[in-house]
């Protein structure tokens, strides 16, 4: 079987994300979308969130599965019987930490190959950094999320505040 992780904190996840794993569908037999816990990142929705979302965005690929991870990238490829990294690219400045992750996962696991992914053009400039910015700031993100992440996020941001 060729299976393909595809590794991120997808916090949240976007439409460039959806783009790049409804792609690698049709390319492997298994897609296993790995989201890191990443507390030193301290993100903006809990790993459970961040889990339930991406599952509710891929419905209907079938070849999908959304796992949760806090270990080591190439022991998570171990556990899911892969080979194979994806990675999207959106820019050239994301060439370089890219190429550095890819080395040092071949180092630390030779059988380990990187793929890289270019999101389609009209998904090439969003990032979920600059999506939990417009939404903290209030500011209208549906067009570069699902309609259910968009919504977690205005819940996120913009809940009442509890003054007890």
């Amino acid at each position: 079987m060729n299976i393909v992780v595809y590794p991120g904190t997808f916090d949240p996840i976007t439409n460039g994300h959806f783009d790049l794993i409804e792609r690698a569908a049709r390319m492997f037999d298994r897609i296993v979308v790995a989201v890191a816990e990443s507390p030193g990142k301290q993100p903006a929705l809990d790993i459970d969130t961040r889990i339930a979302l991406i599952e509710e965005v891929v419905d209907g690929l079938d070849n999908v599965e959304v796992v949760g991870f806090s270990c080591l990238l190439t022991e998570l490829l171990d556990q899911q019987g892969a080979r194979i990294i994806l990675r999207g690219l959106r820019a050239v400045s994301d060439f370089e930490y890219e190429l550095q992750l890819a080395n040092m996962n071949r180092a630390q696991a030779p059988h380990v190959e990187s793929l890289f992914l270019t999101p389609a053009v009209e998904n090439s400039y969003i990032s979920a950094t600059i999506v939990r910015e417009i939404a903290r700031l209030g500011g209208d993100i549906s067009k570069l999320v699902h309609p259910r992440v968009a919504d977690a996020l205005r819940a996120r941001y913009h809940a009442p505040q509890n003054s007890g």
